[in-house]
Formats: structure tokens, sequence, C-alpha cells
């Protein structure tokens, strides 16, 4: 089973494009965290399981840089962002209003590859890092391949995109850190057990870099391909600044052109590891 971008995924690649858009809807999910839905049909009609955006937030000198947000979901003429608040650009997305207008450039980035004929696929997701997974899991599901998602989260409140993977997941296993909902601890320790079922073809990963390199270990040791979306400063989203490298066995990768998706295997989590290759 080839594990790589070359395998057949969710939809034909589209360049990006600048796009005027407007919110539709800023609903906050938790303390801290929000659902932002944008009128933006270029994009929804043209995004990829896990592919970005990058955002004009706003003007000013705080927002010459655009802010990347994965697409959470995409149907009709409407994407949907899940963010949260942490700095200026967060802040002042939280505070859009139903037909405020924006600008983004999209769809952008390597998303998630669906290789042909797998029939079950795990998904782990850590806090926001259910963001990139959402879309996901609708395809697969749509495709007819069995889902199971695992989620963590501080507390039950936080499990964010729970509702939409308990509707398209055959099976939803939660772990919160105070053991409000499912097992108590990290999401590495129900993924486990899980993959130690023996039942899957393909395990997906997005959430803190700590959490994907112990479920990456995870999946290699059940013989199980795993992709993981990797989170890095992205100030140009086109691969034009370096600011985003990701060290491979390939050598340096640019997350927002040749990622964020990678393969677990090619991630050199060790800096010690990298090749002197460019």
């Amino acid at each position: 089973m080839t594990t790589g971008h070359d395998c057949a995924c969710a939809h034909r690649a589209v360049p990006p494009a600048l796009e005027n858009v407007t919110v539709v809807a800023n609903e906050r999910l938790a303390e801290g965290v929000g659902l932002l839905v944008l009128d933006a049909p270029r994009a929804a009609s043209s995004v990829a399981p896990g592919q970005f955006v990058h955002l004009r937030v706003a003007r000013g000198a705080d927002f010459l840089l655009r802010r990347p947000f994965s697409v959470h979901r995409a149907h009709g003429e409407r994407i949907e962002i899940l963010y949260q608040v942490l700095g200026t650009g967060t802040r002042a997305l939280a505070d859009k209003a139903p037909g405020d207008r924006m600008d983004l450039l999209g769809p952008l980035g390597t998303g998630w590859s669906i290789p042909e004929g797998i029939a079950h696929a795990l998904l782990v997701a850590g806090g926001l890092g259910a963001a990139p997974l959402g879309m996901l899991a609708e395809e697969l599901a749509g495709r007819g391949v069995a889902v199971t998602v695992a989620a963590g989260a501080p507390c039950e409140e936080r499990l964010i995109g729970r509702e939409l993977f308990e509707r398209v997941a055959r099976r939803f296993v939660p772990a919160t850190d105070d053991g409000s909902c499912g097992a108590r601890g990290l999401v590495t320790g129900v993924c486990e057990p899980l993959l130690a079922e023996g039942s899957f073809d393909m395990v997906y990963t997005c959430g803190p870099e700590v959490m994907q390199r112990i479920v990456a270990v995870q999946s290699a040791s059940a013989d199980v391909p795993c992709q993981v979306s990797l989170e890095r400063l992205m100030a140009c989203g086109i691969g034009a600044c370096l600011s985003c490298v990701v060290r491979t066995t390939r050598g340096v990768r640019r997350a927002c052109v040749d990622g964020p998706v990678f393969p677990a295997e090619e991630v050199l989590w060790d800096p010690a590891e990298s090749p002197d290759t460019h």
C-alpha cells in the first residue's frame, strides 16, 4: 500500500486564488474556541481534506501577514474553520460578526492521501487537531470507508468536532485529562489498544507534535501506515519565505506546499536526525 502523496486523493488539485468572503456565523464552542462559517464558493468547491486557507483577518500593522487555518468542513458554498484564541489574529477573528468581509488565499497545501482499497481508517485528534480531520472523516465515510475516531481534550467541553465525528464515524473513542468523558488521560493511551485490534489500514493524526510523534511510533509498531498534519509558522503560504520547513528523509520540505500532511515515516522528529540535504 502506498502512503505518499502519489496516492488517490480526495479531489483534483486546484491552484490557489484570492477570494473575497463573507462571515455567515461565528459561534463560541468552548472557552477560547470558535467555529467560523464563511461564504466562500470557490474555496468550498475546490478545497481537499487536509488543505488550508490563508485569511487576511483585518487591516493594520498587526495584520500584515495572513493567518493559516485548516478547513474543518466544506459544504455548498461555505467553509467552516475551527480556531482557538491565542494571539492578535485569532482575537480579531473571534470578534467577527455575520456580514463582515475578509479575503482569503486558497486552497493551499497538500492534504490527506486516501489510498485505493482501504477499508478502515483510524483518525487521532488532539484538541484543535480535530480541525483538518472533520472534512476527512466525511470524505472517508462517503466513500464507504469505516472510520474510527480517537479524540483527546482537557475536558468534555473541549472535545471539538465531537458531533460531526459521532455522526459519520463507526466508533468515537474520547479521552479527557480530567476523565469527564471517556478514558482518563491522553488520547495516545486509547490509540495503542485500538491499533492492537489489528483492523486498520491507515492512521491519520493531527494535534500537538509530541502527540503525533507517539501516534506515529504506535502506528509503525502495529505495521499500519500513518499520515501526520504538522503545524508550522506560515508567513507566505506559497513556499517562498521558507518559514515553515519540516525536516524529512527527503530533505527539507515546506509545510505550506509539500505539507502540511506528510507520511509519518518520512518526518525526522529529532533535529539531530536531519541529513545535510536542502
